[in-house]
């Protein structure tokens, strides 16, 4: 089966076309070898390395599918060989210099009186 098929089938990527994407790129690997083509031919007991979002995915296929079925049926065709821990597997996200404040959404009353207060202090 080709490798950009069963990863849609097993629903590691929302869209073939994304699988595609990444393959193409040559950020798949399958038996450690690097993959730049979605036409290459995966079976069962072949062990596929990829980067999904920030973490690095290890996987045994365990089965073909002739179709992409729901959530429970996907879970069954691979073994999640290295399953996924925060501190372990996450690639850091670089593109976000300011770490995330604790405040979400738009300043309350009391903070945009004091953003006020030290703007009119600093223009004195």
């Amino acid at each position: 089966m080709r490798a950009d098929k069963w990863l849609w089938h097993a629903r590691f990527f929302k869209t073939r076309g994304l699988a595609t994407k990444l393959i193409a790129a040559g950020h798949l690997r399958v038996n450690r070898d690097k993959v730049s083509k979605p036409s290459f031919g995966v079976g069962t007991n072949d062990v596929l390395t990829f980067l999904q979002g920030r973490q690095v995915r290890v996987i045994r296929i365990l089965a073909l599918s002739t179709r992409r079925g729901p959530a429970p049926e996907a879970q069954s065709l691979y073994d999640d060989l290295d399953p996924p821990s925060v501190a372990k597997n996450t690639v850091p996200d670089l593109s976000d210099p300011m770490p995330q404040s604790d405040r979400k959404g738009r300043p309350t009353k009391k903070d945009r009186r004091s953003l006020d207060l030290s703007r009119k202090r600093y223009l004195e």
